[in-house]
């Protein structure tokens, strides 16, 4: 058995370095703005060990409820079951409280759901972010053992430790939510550009208190954008 496809489940939690990497490829972004969020993740699907890209058309940012979306880096199955499972729950609250779920609900569910899951875990890394009744927007970071963070800025994938630094020297706070999605494309443009295991497109959610926008960019258009 391929160990790199099929890791054992005691292997998650030692150092990326001793077992040699358990998630695909991928890079996902979000970024906390004063007027919104903006949530990105290109679209290529490949797996750790191989050279092989299995499909150019992954689906790694969703739009979770009208105020909520994640975006994941993971196995893609992982991660449509993770979402499925939120998207359910948070119907399910909306029809019983007659009121949105918050963000930071949204987040504890999920970071609940995962360590339930820790024995046998869902291989995902999920940036969930949105913005609620009263206008805040937030971005929390989860990793495969429900760990949770909140942050202004992060991303996950192995395009992570280049996007970082786009993100890092860009980032300031009060940044308008255009301004967030050209820092974003900014980032996402290096990751491709650098991380082989990243690439075909992007898929682009920005929400803020007007609506959702869900946008998907081809490379070239990113570069033009990103100018």
């Amino acid at each position: 058995m391929n160990r790199d496809l099929f890791p054992d489940q005691r292997d998650i939690f030692q150092p990326e370095a001793q077992r040699g990497g358990y998630l695909p490829g991928a890079t996902a972004i979000g970024v906390v703005c004063k007027d919104g969020v903006v949530l990105a993740a290109e679209k290529r699907v490949s797996y750790p060990g191989s050279t092989m890209v299995l499909s150019k058309l992954g689906k790694k940012v969703f739009k979770i409820t009208d105020n909520i979306g994640a975006a994941c880096a993971g196995f893609m199955a992982d991660m449509d079951s993770l979402i499925r499972t939120i998207e359910a729950h948070s119907r399910l609250y909306n029809l019983e409280s007659r009121k949105p779920m918050s963000v930071r609900a949204a987040a504890k569910l999920m970071s609940n759901i995962l360590f339930g899951r820790r024995f046998a875990p869902l291989l995902t890394e999920t940036l969930v972010a949105g913005i609620d009744a009263d206008g805040t927007p937030s971005l929390f970071v989860l990793d495969p053992a429900g760990s949770v963070l909140d942050d202004k800025f992060a991303c996950a994938g192995t395009g992570a430790s280049i996007a970082i630094g786009v993100l890092e020297s860009g980032y300031r706070d009060g940044i308008s939510a255009e301004e967030g999605k050209k820092l974003v494309l900014n980032a996402m443009k290096s990751a491709i550009a650098r991380d082989a295991a990243s690439g075909d497109g992007c898929d682009l959610l920005v929400i803020t208190k007007d609506g959702t926008e869900e946008t998907f960019m081809q490379v070239s258009q990113i570069e033009q954008m990103s100018l």
